[in-house]
């Protein structure tokens, strides 16, 4: 199991990130949504920054700090969770805007409304990096 443990342990945070975030919002709606679930962007945690998180915890536990490996998955962590907060969450705030003016202008039926929730606060991004870095960490010593 060793040899898939680069593959395995970020696919199986990711899907504990969306497991809590699906568990968080169920609690603060007091709704269910599988769809939550299935289309994860946006909430807590952020499940991108996750994602790399893990990847890049794995390189340090396994190549260390000085590494290249680690140096390229530390940049590529950066990059993605500025963007998560930055040019996404900016994109979801226009989507909000767009939605309220095509609201008031009732255009024509079959125009979908835009995903509102697509980027991340803050919070969410450290949410994520702390969720990435725990189960990375509890992870590499089960499998």
């Amino acid at each position: 199991m060793e040899e898939y443990k680069y593959i395995l342990i970020p696919i199986i945070a990711i899907l504990c990130a969306q497991v809590l975030k699906t568990i968080i919002e169920t609690i603060s709606t007091k709704k269910f949504s599988l769809e939550r679930f299935l289309n994860g962007a946006g909430g807590m945690p952020s499940t991108h920054t996750t994602a790399v998180v893990s990847i890049t915890t794995l390189m340090y536990i396994d190549y260390g700090v000085t590494s290249e490996l680690f140096a390229i998955c530390l940049i590529f962590s950066f990059i993605v969770m500025y963007d998560a907060m930055g040019i996404r969450y900016e994109t979801g705030k226009q989507a909000e805007i767009i939605n309220i003016l095509a609201k008031k202008v009732k255009l024509k039926e079959g125009f979908a409304l835009l995903k509102e929730q697509i980027g991340h606060k803050p919070i969410e991004v450290f949410g994520g990096i702390l969720t990435g870095i725990l189960l990375t960490i509890l992870l590499n010593i089960v499998i």
